[in-house]
C-alpha cells in the first residue's frame, strides 16, 4: 500500500510522465471493494451512504489508488426494469411524446445530497482525492428516458422534441457538476456516457454533433472553471468523433477501450500525445488469460508509456463481479510491484 499522492494522477491527465506507475479504474464490485477494504459486514450494501463511501475510500487505497471515484444520490427517476447479465436500451421508456416529455418529475441537482463530498474529507488519506462521476450522461441518460429504438424515431418525426430532452438532460448535469467540483476534496471528474456501439457511434456523427457534443462542450467548460480535469468515460466505436473529443469539448483523458474495436497499445499510439489514456487491459482479455499474461501485457503496456506520460494502467472498462479477483490483482500487481 502505498501513500497516494493525486499529484501523480494529475501528471497523467496533463499527459506528463508521472514519477511512477498510476493506476485508474472507474469502479469495482461489492466484493471486492469489500474483500480489499478487509470488510466482513453483509449488512454493509454498495449504495450512497457515507458507511459505504467510506469502504469504498479504503478498498481504492489499499488497492494503490491516488483517488476513489464517487458518485451522489443525484439521478433521472426511472422504473425499474428486468435485468440479465445485459439490458435492453429500449425497456422502461418514460418520455414518448411532448405530452410525456412535460409530465416526467424532473429532478433538480441542488436537491440531492451533495454534502457527502464534504464530510469524506475528515476519512480521506492524506494525498488522496476523490474523482466526481455523474449519474450516466447526456446521450445515456436521454436513451434510457426516451428508449433507442424510440430516439432513433424522434430525430426524425419530432426533432424539436429531440432537442428539449436533451436539453433537460444536459443543463441538470451540467449543474450536477458545478457542484460537485465545488468541493476542494474533489480532484477531477469523470463524464460518463457511452456513445457507441462496436462499430460506430450510437448517433450518426452530425447528430453527436448537433445533440450531445454541444452539452459536453459545457460540462467541460464547468469542470475546467474550477480548474480541475475532466474525464470521458465512454464505451464503443468513437473513432469518428474522437477529434471533437480532443479539440473540441477539450476532455483531459479518454477512459474505455476493447481490443475488438482498438486495442489500448493503438489508441495510445494513435492519440497518446494529445489526450491521457486510461486503463484498456481488455475485460475478455482479463476473462481468457491466466494471471501471468495478464501482468505481462499490464508491464509492457507501463513500459510502453514510460517515456511519453500520459498513461494510468488499469481495465478496459471496469472490474465486474465475474471478473476473478487474482486477475485483476495480477493486473494491478504490474504498477505496485516495484
Amino acid at each position: 500500500m502505498k501513500r497516494p499522492d493525486f499529484n501523480e494522477m494529475l501528471a497523467v491527465l496533463k499527459g506528463e510522465k508521472p514519477s511512477r506507475p498510476v493506476l485508474f479504474e472507474f469502479f469495482l464490485n461489492e466484493p471486492l471493494y469489500k474483500k480489499l477494504a478487509g470488510v466482513d459486514d453483509p449488512s454493509l450494501k454498495q449504495g450512497e451512504t457515507f458507511e459505504w463511501h467510506c469502504c469504498n475510500i479504503t478498498a481504492y487505497h489499499k488497492a494503490g489508488y491516488d483517488f476513489a471515484t464517487i458518485g451522489t444520490g443525484f439521478c433521472f427517476p426511472k422504473p425499474e426494469i428486468h435485468k440479465e447479465d445485459t439490458i435492453s436500451l429500449n425497456d422502461g421508456v418514460m418520455i414518448s411524446d411532448r405530452k410525456s416529455f412535460e409530465k416526467y418529475p424532473w429532478p433538480i441537482p441542488d436537491e440531492a445530497n451533495y454534502a457527502l463530498y464534504g464530510q469524506l474529507k475528515k476519512v480521506l488519506p492524506d494525498g488522496m482525492k476523490i474523482i466526481a462521476c455523474g449519474p450516466g450522461g447526456v446521450l445515456e441518460n436521454v436513451i434510457s428516458l426516451a428508449g433507442y429504438d424510440n430516439l432513433c424515431m424522434m430525430l426524425a418525426d419530432d426533432p424539436k422534441l429531440v432537442q428539449d430532452i436533451f436539453d433537460a438532460v444536459g443543463s441538470r448535469l451540467v449543474r450536477h457538476y458545478e457542484i460537485c467540483c465545488s468541493f476542494d476534496t474533489v480532484g477531477a471528474a469523470i463524464s460518463n456516457d457511452d456513445w457507441g456501439f462496436k462499430s460506430q457511434t450510437m448517433l450518426s456523427p452530425a447528430d453527436m454533433r448537433k445533440y450531445v457534443i454541444p452539452w459536453h462542450i459545457k460540462i467541460v467548460e464547468t469542470i475546467h472553471s474550477y480548474r480541475k480535469p475532466a474525464i470521458l468515460h465512454s464505451c464503443g466505436n468513437l473513432v469518428e468523433v474522437m477529434d471533437d473529443i480532443i479539440d473540441v469539448i477539450k476532455y483531459e483523458a479518454k477512459h474505455s477501450y476493447e481490443d475488438v474495436i482498438l486495442p489500448v497499445e493503438d489508441a495510445y499510439e494513435k492519440w497518446g500525445s494529445r489526450i491521457a489514456i486510461l486503463g484498456g487491459i481488455d475485460i475478455d482479455f482479463l476473462m481468457r488469460n491466466t494471471p501471468e499474461k495478464i501482468r505481462d501485457r499490464s508491464k509492457n503496456m507501463l513500459e510502453r508509456t514510460k517515456s511519453g506520460g500520459g498513461y494510468a494502467l488499469g481495465s478496459g472498462n471496469s472490474i465486474p463481479q465475474y471478473v476473478p479477483d487474482e486477475k485483476y490483482f495480477a493486473m494491478i500487481s504490474a504498477a505496485n510491484i516495484r
